[in-house]
């Protein structure tokens, strides 16, 4: 083979080869980084995620415990309760009956140990993945 097609064939595997390990570093910083969304009810309470997830519903009417630091409440979706554990303060806008999602994983008895816990910012906010799942039409800002 001639020195230059070598050279040339040289750069070009090298180019290939680092674009592959680029593409690899990037696609797995992004699966790291990647949280899945479930409500109550589509969670199979026999084989519960063990990677972090976010959780998302209703916090049931009644529900709401302060034991320390902790916070203890149940989410809902009108068809199936979880038990979720937060330590520290929740949101400001948290109360009962309103939405709330959740970013965390379960314990070893089932419970959802939240690492953050995300309110809604108003009386017509709902998340989107949230009121799909429940079946509401989200409203508009102009409606």
């Amino acid at each position: 083979m001639l020195p230059h097609r070598k050279k040339r064939l040289q750069n070009i595997l090298l180019l290939l080869g680092s674009s592959f390990i680029g593409i690899f570093l990037i696609l797995s910083a992004l699966n790291s980084q990647l949280d899945l969304f479930y409500s109550p009810s589509e969670l199979n309470k026999n084989n519960l995620p063990k990677e972090r997830i976010k959780l998302g519903g209703m916090v049931k009417k009644g529900s709401i415990k302060y034991e320390d630091t902790k916070v203890l409440f149940v989410l809902t979706d009108f068809e199936e309760d979880l038990d979720i554990e937060f330590d520290g303060l929740p949101p400001d806008l948290f109360k009962e009956d309103s939405g709330a999602v959740m970013l965390g994983s379960f314990d070893g008895n089932g419970v959802f140990v939240a690492e953050e816990v995300f309110a809604k910012h108003d009386e017509n906010y709902m998340p989107p993945e949230v009121a799909d799942m429940m079946g509401i039409k989200p409203q508009n800002i102009n409606d």
